[in-house]
């Protein structure tokens, strides 16, 4: 059984723990911060920084825990309509963050994230910043529930949903869910491919 539920600021270091584990191998993070050792510790910095500056207030983070409701098994951070890109001054205090997440890398770090914000829709949607569930609870419903949850509410809202994904692996899960292939990010030559995926409105 897996329960879902909206995160609270107490639960921040929690769900970074868990996404610094679901993205240990994720291909973006493999080639924005290649060094296996420093990696878990930069990754719960970077997710942190995202939750505290940028998901939190707009209570687009939901966590998923076992039925008892001691172990948190993965987390989705989504940013509502129009809020996909913070202003500058919110860009501005969350920098810190990523500045001790990527140190030397930042510049890989933003390459990342410009390139994903020049081919990022315009029209109003709910934007799936990131999704994952840690590895030894992969594959046992975690994830799954995670998007019915956020699906339903963009069903609510009759709003369509925007996605990046950076394992080819999991292109078919989300068609599955709805989200079609809609182009690749253009990012360096030696980067990973990213796909964009877009699901209609319900």
């Amino acid at each position: 059984m897996v329960t879902i539920s909206t995160a609270t600021r107490q639960d921040v270091p929690r769900l970074a723990d868990v996404l610094a584990r679901a993205f240990h191998d994720d291909p973006e993070f493999l080639w924005a911060l290649p060094d296996p050792a420093d990696r878990p510790r930069r990754l719960r910095r970077i997710f942190g920084t995202m939750l505290r500056h940028e998901v939190l207030r707009h209570g687009g983070a939901e966590l998923a825990e076992d039925e008892d409701g001691q172990r948190v098994l993965g987390a989705a951070l989504w940013l509502p309509p129009g809020h996909w890109q913070e202003p500058a001054l919110r860009q501005l205090l969350s920098l810190p963050g990523y500045l001790r997440g990527f140190g030397r890398r930042l510049g890989h770090g933003s390459a990342l994230l410009s390139s994903c914000a020049k081919v990022h829709p315009r029209e109003p949607h709910w934007y799936l910043y990131a999704i994952g569930v840690a590895p030894e609870h992969q594959g046992a419903g975690a994830g799954a529930a995670l998007l019915r949850s956020g699906l339903a509410r963009c069903d609510r809202d009759r709003l369509p949903a925007y996605l990046e994904s950076s394992k080819l692996s999991n292109v078919p899960l989300y068609q599955h869910f709805g989200f079609q292939d809609t182009g690749r990010v253009d990012l360096p030559p030696d980067a990973p491919e990213v796909t964009t995926m877009w699901r209609p409105a319900r």
